[in-house]
């Protein structure tokens, strides 16, 4: 049976940057309609199930009330505690299942939590977060038929799915955690707010992903060393007085130079010590943990992260097959 997952966090694009900055607001019903439109999708090429990951929103619930679509759902049965573990259980679950695709909804945080367990289940990133590198803003019509489409294996996934690179976090001798777009070593001794918005705090930061168009410490890498989706490597930032600065939009509305202490790529690989303490770990613009004197932590930049599925790549496989033709 062809299935598709879908991870909505109703919690995302609602943090501290629409106060510090001019971060968007997306509320949730705006969510539901877009869940309305993948749903839409879906039934359009002949998905036959539908799970969901339930959420204390209800953005599942909302998107099917008053709906006559032809595939079966269910919301899987898991514990919700409204953090993002509930997501990483999620897509377990749905990988354990034999979903074809995951659609989520949701920012960069989202999709790290969700990318820790989906193994090789392509994922389709609908942005509905603030500092956005990895989901794309997409009609959500497309998205669901794209997904439905490589859920049914009409497509051939190789083609139409990049592998992305990840960055892995060791913590005393183990991978604990990782990042898809950046890790950055604050000063800040406390996890706090969370987001990451001012500069003065960041020690250093990896990235593997360096957009020029985007918002956030993937901005500043790209004015170093742009790294888009399938291109491989990744760069290591220190801040300070050293190597001049970069002009980059920082956070939502904030254009500000950023002082580069030093820089340099990294291959597939490549590993880092972490050296300073007192410290915290932002992972893709969230600070998550802090670092005691006695941890050991290091940073590894790995080829291995998930497959993302373009939605252009696959309508156009699609219509070269004749897929949709009567």
């Amino acid at each position: 049976m062809a299935s598709v997952g879908i991870i909505a966090n109703p919690a995302a694009g609602k943090d501290i940057r629409r106060i510090v900055a001019q971060g968007r607001f997306v509320p949730n019903n705006e969510k539901i309609n877009i869940l309305k439109r993948v749903l839409a999708g879906l039934d359009a090429v002949g998905v036959e199930s539908v799970l969901f990951m339930p959420d204390s929103g209800m953005l599942g619930r909302g998107a099917l009330d008053g709906s006559n679509f032809k595939f079966e759902t269910e919301f899987i049965d898991i514990p919700v505690f409204h953090a993002e573990e509930d997501s990483t259980r999620a897509a377990a679950h749905m990988r354990d299942r034999g979903v074809g695709c995951v659609i989520t909804l949701g920012g960069d945080g989202t999709n790290r939590a969700v990318a820790k367990d989906l193994a090789e289940v392509p994922i389709l990133p609908i942005s509905t977060g603030t500092n956005n590198v990895f989901p794309s803003m997409i009609e959500g019509t497309v998205a669901g038929m794209a997904a439905g489409l490589v859920s049914q294996g009409v497509v051939d996934v190789r083609v139409v799915a990049t592998r992305s690179n990840k960055l892995e976090l060791k913590l005393n001798g183990d991978v604990k955690h990782i990042a898809l777009v950046d890790l950055a070593v604050s000063y800040e001794r406390f996890v706090g707010a969370r987001a990451i918005w001012d500069m003065s705090t960041l020690h250093e930061v990896f990235l593997c992903r360096a957009e020029p168009s985007s918002i956030g410490l993937s901005a500043i890498g790209a004015q170093l060393k742009p790294i888009s989706l399938g291109d491989g490597g990744g760069v290591h930032i220190e801040f300070g007085d050293g190597d001049g600065s970069v002009l980059a939009p920082v956070a939502p509305g904030m254009v500000l130079p950023v002082k580069i202490k030093s820089w340099q790529a990294l291959n597939a690989g490549d590993s880092t010590i972490v050296t300073l303490r007192p410290s915290t770990i932002a992972l893709d613009g969230e600070r998550t943990l802090s670092l005691k004197p006695s941890d050991s932590a290091s940073v590894t930049l790995s080829s291995d992260g998930p497959l993302v599925v373009d939605v252009n790549k696959t309508l156009r496989a699609a219509a070269e097959l004749g897929h949709m033709r009567d």
